[in-house]
């Protein structure tokens, strides 16, 4: 049955955007951190922060760039140590998600972050399996790890991570790129991907938030990335824009995050409404959400609040974009998008 978005009263999105089935396809587990936990695990580490409160640590996440917050974000990684850190960081992430009709999540863990600490890689894994296990049985989440390369570093320290991550490759689906972006094309990675290609692991990449269109390009031609995380900068070139169209190629779009690193000065002002309307696979995700001021719900909700041409179709179009957008299996899919039209087909029943 067709879904009569136009019956849907504008009063109802805001329950809407909470209530429907959705992925979350671009969140960096090291960025769920809160402080509260931050502090709870350094003192159980004994670790000294430089800061003195939780307050004094948010105040400090005033960004002017994504390297402002790097800085703060990798201090922050320092209080994981053991795998009950880990699971912990994980699990209160995956709490949240479930909160938020979060049905499916591919999460990028960063082992280079921690391994450079002398972490080992089974700490790291151990945790992290854990606590998917365990949102799995919990909540009935499911649950899908992304190796995350640091660009900022070399192709031989990532070819060495890659390797290490071979021992554990039941345990993750693939890889992405990440950290600073500007000055790290994607092409600087191009041999690792071609062997995490061979080991039969999907492959996505940040490209398009600071740096040009071209390492949206070249992440799609020397990666062979399948989905762009961000990528909102694609819009400065009109034939990206028409291959990405075509292609239907995924675009983890994160508003409270563009705000946050300067990417557009106001939410206003942000290109997701004209993502969907030129045809864009575009979706809705919370990046970094202890940092940003936000996890999904809240970027939807931010989102809509300021863009006054979206509405309850858009909002159909952005959690469906999400669950076809992930790497789970088509049957699974068939079923949250069913479920996903329900929400909406009910909203339709309602309104008459």
């Amino acid at each position: 049955m067709p879904i009569n978005f136009s019956a849907i009263h504008p009063e109802r999105l805001s329950y809407i955007l909470t209530a429907m089935p959705k992925a979350e396809l671009h969140v960096h587990i090291e960025g769920t951190l809160e402080p509260e936990l931050m502090f709870k695990l350094a003192e159980r580490n004994a670790i000294t922060l430089p800061y003195a409160d939780v307050e004094a640590l948010r105040q400090a996440y005033a960004f002017t760039n994504l390297q402002s917050f790097l800085d703060i974000y990798y201090a922050g990684a320092s209080v994981l140590i053991s795998e009950q850190d880990f699971y912990d960081m994980a699990m209160a992430y995956f709490t949240r998600a479930a909160s938020d009709n979060v049905v499916h999540c591919e999460v990028f863990f960063d082992p280079q972050t921690h391994t450079s600490r002398g972490v080992p890689f089974a700490t790291i894994m151990n945790g992290l399996t854990s606590a998917a296990d365990d949102a799995q049985m919990e909540y009935g989440l499911s649950v899908k790890y992304i190796l995350c390369f640091l660009r900022h570093l070399s192709e031989e320290d990532a070819l060495a991570t890659l390797k290490e991550a071979s021992y554990f490759r039941d345990q993750f689906i693939g890889v992405g790129l990440d950290s600073s972006e500007t000055g790290n094309p994607p092409e600087k990675f191009e041999h690792v991907f071609a062997k995490a290609r061979e080991m039969g692991l999907r492959v996505v990449a940040h490209a398009g938030e600071e740096g040009p269109p071209a390492y949206i390009s070249n992440a799609l031609d020397v990666l062979k990335a399948e989905r762009i995380d961000h990528g909102v900068r694609c819009v400065e070139d009109a034939a990206l824009v028409a291959r990405l169209v075509k292609e239907q190629i995924p675009l983890t779009v994160c508003p409270l995050s563009n705000i946050k690193l300067r990417v557009f000065d106001k939410m206003i002002d942000h290109n997701l409404a004209f993502l969907l309307e030129v045809g864009l696979k575009a979706t809705i995700n919370s990046d970094d959400p202890a940092y940003f001021g936000g996890y999904i719900n809240d970027n939807f909700h931010a989102a809509f609040t300021a863009l006054p041409t979206m509405g309850a179709a858009e909002a159909y179009q952005l959690a469906r974009n999400s669950l076809e957008g992930s790497f789970a299996p088509d049957k699974q899919k068939a079923k949250w998008i069913e479920a996903l039209d329900e929400v909406f087909l009910l909203e339709t029943a309602l309104a008459v």
